[in-house]
């Protein structure tokens, strides 16, 4: 059978559930919700009371809808399609047509919720936003005043939100109170894809799963902590989104301090999912927020221009489709920070953020202190190299571990070696989109991996003194780094005041 309530590796089978999908005609939908729900189906992990329904503005039968999902889950299911599979999980595709402001169209969706919570036995409802951020709280608010979003001894009702979750302290707070106005807190579901990556979730397993690394995870063994996410592609037709984001507010508040405080949680006192969202609240409301003066010397910008990336030419950022020809918006982000706590006091994380760089890369670098030299003095050896931990997160994902060995002679050299641990070598490789562990544990309850109300606040208020400022100097120099290339010198320089540089990412 394609799906069952068996457990598969002791992993848990969702229940029964309906999953309504606001911006089912959009790209995420396409190509990465729907590919998600067709690997949690191979990995046998929906349950067979299980179903779908897309709701968007284009009109639409479910039949035209199902027959446009089979059409491109076939560019997005990777090679070893499976027809039998994508047939079960099709059969439970359905479709609602409506504005997303229209009072008729929540009257048919609820139509539809009843009829599948009688063929299901149950009325549990898992809601998901992949629409413009503008919309989450009109949705919220038209799903409960059509009586859709209150739980009862029938099922429970859970909303997925898509980021980016506000722009500015100001609106995330002001989203904050809308969704509450209807919800629960416990009925909130932040996504953040990044937290789906197995090397994420692995992190809190290699920290406290073994005994010989968390008790050198702190000030006295840790020099400093590098995040390093980039990506090779330029703005890719998103000229306008770009414009209104830039580079800080599309990555860090989420992607990078999610990472942050996932590196710098103190334990947890049970992988429950409050539990270990109070440990990362915690690290970002303990990171120093910046003066004016620290944002000048602790925070990099930049722009890209005209550069090669391989044997792909790209033009300056000004030019791409839907951009001003003098926008000051930033493709690259470099930054500071510290984390005022007994752990971490004096360690530097730094981390970076750009588009149209070298390659795609996400990694964690934890740099540990240099041993004492005196006791090679006298020998041929110029320096001893610091151990690095570095947690490969995209493309390739695994651990490597690098240490300093004497190289075989009648001479004390020493050269560095690596220990790698890489999971598809180890444990194979799995049809992955990012998704399906997220909308597993939405579907289960288990909020561990998505964000709370007062930690999307927190990351705000650690960025606004950075948005501030940018907004009130006009960026004089911008482009500032060609594309294929590794960002401003600025930001090389913002190591190098401390006497660190990053991490060769050829290495």
């Amino acid at each position: 059978m394609p799906a069952s309530r068996e457990r598969q590796n002791g992993t848990r089978c969702a229940g029964p559930c309906t999953m309504v999908i606001f911006g089912a005609s959009g790209d995420l939908t396409k190509r990465k919700l729907v590919p998600a729900l067709y690997n949690l189906v191979r990995q046998k992990l929906l349950p067979e009371e299980f179903s779908v329904i897309g709701f968007a503005r284009r009109e639409t039968s479910s039949h035209e809808f199902r027959e446009q999902m089979r059409r491109n889950i076939h560019e997005y299911a990777g090679d070893d399609f499976d027809a039998d599979l994508w047939q079960w999980l099709e059969s439970r595709l359905d479709y609602v047509a409506g504005a997303f402001d229209d009072d008729a169209a929540y009257v048919r969706l609820a139509q539809k919720l009843t009829e599948a919570a009688t063929a299901a036995g149950n009325s549990n409802v898992l809601f998901y936003l992949a629409a413009a951020p503008e919309q989450f709280g009109p949705i919220v608010e038209k799903l409960s005043r059509a009586g859709l979003t209150a739980d009862s001894a029938a099922g429970w009702r859970r909303v997925v939100v898509e980021k980016p979750f506000g722009r500015d302290l100001e609106s995330a707070r002001k989203l904050n109170i809308e969704l509450r106005g209807f919800l629960d807190e416990s009925q909130i579901y932040r996504i953040d894809h990044y937290l789906g990556k197995e090397t994420v979730q692995n992190l809190l397993v290699f920290r406290f799963a073994n005994g010989i690394f968390e008790p050198i995870w702190n000030r006295r063994y840790v020099d400093h902590v590098q995040i390093t996410v980039a990506e090779a592609l330029g703005v890719e037709g998103r000229g306008g989104y770009y414009e209104e984001a830039g580079a800080l507010r599309d990555m860090v508040p989420n992607h990078i301090f999610q990472l942050i405080s996932l590196v710098a949680l103190e334990p947890p006192i049970s992988f429950d999912a409050e539990a270990v969202r109070d440990e990362q609240s915690k690290v970002l409301r303990a990171i120093q927020p910046m003066s004016p003066e620290d944002v000048l010397t602790k925070a990099v910008r930049g722009q890209y221009g005209t550069g090669s990336i391989g044997v792909r030419r790209l033009p300056d950022y000004r030019q791409e489709d839907r951009v001003d020809s003098l926008s000051n918006t930033e493709t690259f982000v470099a930054m500071k920070v510290e984390i005022d706590n007994w752990r971490w006091k004096d360690v530097p994380f730094y981390l970076r953020v750009g588009k149209a760089m070298p390659r795609r890369l996400t990694e964690i670098t934890v740099q540990f202190r240099r041993p004492p030299f005196t006791l090679f003095r006298g020998t041929d050896i110029g320096a001893l190299q610091p151990n690095q931990l570095v947690i490969s997160v995209a493309p390739e994902e695994g651990i490597s571990l690098s240490f300093s060995a004497k190289i075989p002679g009648a001479t004390m050299r020493i050269g560095n070696v690596d220990m790698d641990f890489a999971y598809a070598k180890h444990f194979g490789t799995k049809p992955a989109t990012g998704y399906e562990r997220l909308l597993h544990d939405a579907f289960l309850g288990d909020q561990t991996l998505f964000q709370r109300a007062d930690m999307v606040e927190a990351g705000w208020a650690i960025v606004a003194p950075v948005l501030d400022v940018w907004t009130a100097l006009t960026a004089r120099d911008f482009p500032n780094y060609a594309a294929g290339t590794w960002g401003p010198a600025s930001a090389a320089e913002l190591l190098a005041r401390d006497g660190r540089s990053w991490r060769a990412a050829d290495q």
